[in-house]
């Protein structure tokens, strides 16, 4: 939960990098640009994602399905996160940060990764994600560790009955 707040935190705080109007400059045009559009996109699905989060197991996985049909229709940046967004959501039933990653990787290259406000949200997801999988790996090794450590005393343990006998 904690991450998902770090998360929502640092897409208002992109969202409000957007370059605020000159007081000495002329109107800018009434029609939003590109910028501006994806900045509240990126706001929306922060809101969406915080709605999915509260939503009953099943209402989850109705959303997860819209959001698979989405992207087979449309597979740009808005589908790809909005997706990884939900991949990623801790506590569902449908949680994989591998794919979530996967989705965001064409969005993160070095030459776009800071070129829109969607970019940036998800490079800033993209690297939350990655941290996780390391962290749920390096766990994975530690445990492994642990068990193999406990196997050898349990041997230690053994053997030494037998000598006692």
């Amino acid at each position: 939960m904690i991450r998902i707040a770090v998360t929502i935190a640092c897409a208002a705080a992109l969202a409000a990098c957007a370059p605020a109007p000159s007081l000495t400059s002329a109107p800018t045009s009434p029609s939003p640009t590109r910028e501006d559009r994806e900045s509240r996109q990126v706001l929306e699905l922060i809101g969406y994602t915080q709605r999915v989060a509260a939503l009953q197991p099943d209402e989850q996985q109705r959303e997860l399905n819209a959001s698979n049909q989405i992207f087979s229709k449309d597979r740009g940046a808005y589908g790809r996160v909005r997706l990884a967004l939900l991949l990623s959501l801790p506590g569902t039933a449908f949680v994989d940060d591998a794919r979530a990653v996967g989705l965001l990787e064409p969005l993160t290259s070095a030459e776009t990764a800071a070129s829109s406000p969607m970019r940036q949200f998800a490079g800033l997801l993209h690297a939350q994600i990655s941290e996780r999988l390391r962290e749920q790996r390096r766990a994975m090794q530690l445990k492994e560790q642990l068990d193999a450590l406990k196997d050898v005393e349990r041997k230690i343990i053994e053997r030494e009955q037998t000598r006692t006998r």
